[in-house]
C-alpha cells in the first residue's frame, strides 16, 4: 500500500504498475494537486519518467528547456537589469555538458500539471488502484505484514487494509512517519513565506529574456528582501515567494494588498493582476535518520525537506520511489530476501542529507548580490538607488563592485547548474558489489560538472546507439524492470554466466552486446569511450539504472552468479 498521491506516490504506483505489482495507493485529498508546487523536473528525473514509459506524455505538457534558459537578477521586472546567468544547461559554456550526460532534457512542468499525468499512466497500466479522498490513520506492523486503518472522507466510513509493505509518500507532515516511530532532525522555520499564484501578462518584461526564476531587489529595502518570481507557464502565470521576517503582519486574504506588493515588484503601477491562491509555509532543512523501519518505508518529503533552491525536493523524492521499487518487486517475488530493502536507507538517506545541505547553502548564496551591490540594511532607496547607478562608472570602487557582482552571480550556478548534485550522485554501499578499484576523483567540481563513470554504485552513462537502425541511448537499453549486463567483442561467456546467475538466483539478467557484429552499434564509440572495462569486460546494471558491478574481462565471467546473488541478496542462493 501506498499512502500519499503526490509525486512520490505516484510514481511509486507507477514503478510497480510496470513491475507488475498489486497495490493500493490511498490520497488524503479529493484528486491531485491543486497549486503549482514544484516544478522544475532535472534530467534524473526525464531518465526516471522515461523507464516508466511517462516521458513523451509529460514533456508534451512542460515548458521546454530553453525557456528556462536565465536567472535574472533585477530591481523590478521593468526596472534596471543587476545581472543574468545561463541556468541549467542553456549556457553556452554548459549546453554540451547536459546534453551529452542524458537523454532526457530538463523541463518546467509545475506539479498541479505533472499529477494528472501521472495519474493517467497509472490508471492506464491497470494494476494498481487509486484512491483519492482516502485518508490513512493508522498501522500496526507484525511478522507478516502491516494492517492499515484508512477513511473514506465523504463517506466518513472507515476500513482496514492489509499489505505486504507500506510506502509513506504522505509529505512533510507524515503521518506514517509518525505511525512507524520515524523523525526527522536538522532546523525548522529557517524562513517564513507565502507563495503567491497569480496571473499577469509579463511577456513584454521576460519574453527576450526567457527564465525560471527572476530576482527582484526593489531600493529602500533591507539586502535580505529577496523578491522572487518563478514562472509557471509562459509568461501569464506565475508564482511569487514573499519572505516575512518574525513579527512582519501578513494577511493572505488581503488580497488588495498583495496585489500592490506584486505591482511594487513588477515595477508597474497598472498592470492587471489575478491570485489564484495564497499558500503560507515555512522553509525548513531536515532529513531523517532512517527512512525505514521494519514493513514501513518513507519516501520524498516525508524524509527529507529543504529549501526550494536548485528545485531538488520532487526530483529527489522520484528517485526515492524508483530506488525502492524495484527492490519490492524482487522481495514479493521471493527471489530476494527482505534483507535487500535494507539498502534503500543505505542508499538513499545519504542522497537526502546531501541535497538538503546544498539547498540551504543555495539559499544563502542568493544574499552576495545585494552585498555585492554595496547594499546595507540602514539605506535609503536613493543611496541604493546611487550604487546602482554608479555601478557602470569608471574607478577602482566601481570596478570592485562589478567584479564582486560577477563573482556573486558566477556563486549562483551551485543552483542554477548544479549538474553533478542533479545526475551524478553515486551509492556507496547497498546493492552494489565493489570492483576492487578506487572511487574515481573528481576533475572539476563535482558539484558543478557531473562525471561519467562506469563504477560501482554510479548511474550507468548515456551513450547513444544504434539498433536496427533506431537511436537508443544506454539507459533505453537497460533498466524496464530488468538486470542488464553490457558486454561486447568477445564477451560470448557472460550469456552463460547470465544462464547459471538466473539458475541461481531467480532473476533473469539480460545481455546486451555492443560494438559486436551481431550486437548494438556504437556508431560514435562513445560507449567504448565511457565503459571503463575492456570490450569483453561487463557492466551490470540495475532496474534503476545504477551499476551493481562490472567486470574488466571475461576471464571473471563465473563469478556473475555469486555476485548477482550478493546483489539481490538472493532467497535461494
Amino acid at each position: 500500500m501506498i499512502v500519499g498521491a503526490g509525486p512520490a506516490g505516484l510514481i511509486a504506483s507507477l514503478a510497480l504498475s510496470r513491475y507488475g505489482v498489486r497495490h493500493l495507493a490511498v490520497g488524503k485529498y479529493p484528486g491531485t494537486a491543486h497549486t503549482p508546487r514544484a516544478h522544475l523536473l532535472n534530467q534524473r528525473t526525464g531518465e526516471i519518467f522515461r523507464d516508466l514509459g511517462a516521458e513523451r506524455a509529460v514533456l508534451a505538457q512542460a515548458a521546454p528547456r530553453e525557456l528556462l534558459a536565465d536567472f535574472v537578477f533585477m530591481t523590478t521586472f521593468s526596472g534596471p537589469e543587476v545581472s543574468r546567468l545561463g541556468a541549467y544547461g542553456n549556457g553556452p559554456d554548459r549546453v554540451g555538458d547536459y546534453q551529452a550526460a542524458s537523454p532526457s532534457q530538463m523541463c518546467n512542468l509545475p506539479q498541479h500539471l505533472l499529477e494528472p499525468v501521472l495519474v493517467d499512466q497509472v490508471r492506464e497500466a491497470g494494476v494498481g488502484e487509486l484512491r483519492f479522498g482516502h485518508e490513512f490513520l493508522s498501522l500496526e506492523q507484525d511478522e507478516d505484514g502491516v494492517t492499515a486503518v484508512i477513511a473514506d472522507r465523504q463517506s466518513g466510513l472507515t476500513y482496514t487494509v492489509r499489505a505486504d509493505y507500506v510506502i509513506g509518500a504522505d509529505g512533510a507532515r507524515s503521518q506514517v512517519m509518525e505511525q512507524a516511530g520515524l523523525t526527522v532532525e536538522g532546523a525548522k522555520g529557517l524562513s517564513k513565506v507565502a507563495s503567491i499564484w497569480f496571473e499577469a501578462d509579463l511577456s513584454r518584461y521576460s519574453a527576450h529574456r526567457p527564465g525560471i526564476l527572476y530576482i527582484g531587489a526593489v531600493p529602500g529595502n533591507p539586502p535580505e528582501d529577496g523578491r522572487v518570481f518563478v514562472n509557471v507557464r509562459p509568461w501569464n502565470e506565475w508564482m511569487y515567494l514573499r519572505f516575512f521576517k518574525d513579527g512582519d503582519s501578513f494577511d493572505p486574504e488581503d488580497h488588495a494588498e498583495i496585489i500592490a506588493h506584486l505591482r511594487e515588484s513588477i515595477g508597474d503601477p497598472v498592470v492587471p493582476i489575478t491570485i489564484k491562491r495564497v499558500s503560507p509555509w515555512e522553509v525548513n532543512a531536515t532529513v531523517a535518520p532512517r527512512y525505514g523501519t521494519g514493513r514501513v518505508f518513507c519516501v520524498g518529503d516525508a524524509v527529507h525537506q529543504m529549501p526550494p533552491t536548485n528545485g531538488l525536493g520532487l526530483n529527489t523524492a522520484v528517485a526515492d520511489s524508483f530506488n525502492l521499487c524495484w527492490k519490492l518487486k524482487l522481495v514479493l517475488d521471493g527471489t530476494a530476501a527482505p534483507s535487500l530493502l535494507d539498502t534503500y536507507q543505505e542508499e538513499r538517506q545519504p542522497v537526502g542529507g546531501q541535497v538538503v545541505d546544498r539547498a540551504v547553502r543555495s539559499m544563502m548564496d542568493f544574499l552576495g548580490i545585494p552585498a555585492a551591490l554595496g547594499y546595507t540594511a540602514e539605506q535609503s532607496a536613493a543611496e541604493q538607488w546611487e550604487l546602482l547607478r554608479s555601478l557602470g562608472d569608471d574607478g577602482e570602487e566601481a570596478e570592485a563592485r562589478r567584479a564582486a557582482l560577477a563573482a556573486a552571480t558566477d556563486r549562483i550556478n551551485y543552483q542554477a547548474n548544479a549538474h553533478g548534485v542533479e545526475i551524478g550522485y553515486r551509492y556507496r554501499g547497498g546493492a552494489r558489489v565493489d570492483d576492487g578499484t578506487p572511487e574515481p576523483a573528481p576533475e572539476r567540481d563535482p558539484e558543478l560538472y557531473y562525471q561519467a563513470t562506469t563504477w560501482p554504485g554510479a548511474r550507468v552513462p548515456h551513450a547513444w546507439l544504434e539498433d536496427g537502425g533506431h537511436r537508443r541511448s544506454t539507459l533505453d537499453v537497460t533498466g524496464r524492470g530488468r538486470f542488464v549486463l553490457l558486454t561486447g567483442r568477445g564477451g560470448a561467456p557472460w550469456h552463460d554466466a547470465a544462464r547459471e546467475a538466473a539458475r541461481l538466483t531467480g532473476v533473469e539478467v539480460t545481455v546486451r552486446v555492443i560494438g559486436a557484429a551481431e550486437g548494438l552499434r556504437d556508431p560514435y564509440g562513445q560507449w567504448e569511450r565511457l565503459r571503463e572495462v575492456a570490450a569483453d569486460g561487463c557492466v551490470l546494471v540495475r532496474p534503476d539504472g545504477h551499476v551493481a558491478w562490472r567486470a574488466q574481462t571475461a576471464e571473471t565471467a563465473a563469478e556473475l552468479p555469486k555476485v548477482l546473488a550478493s546483489v539481490v541478496h538472493s532467497a535461494r542462493a
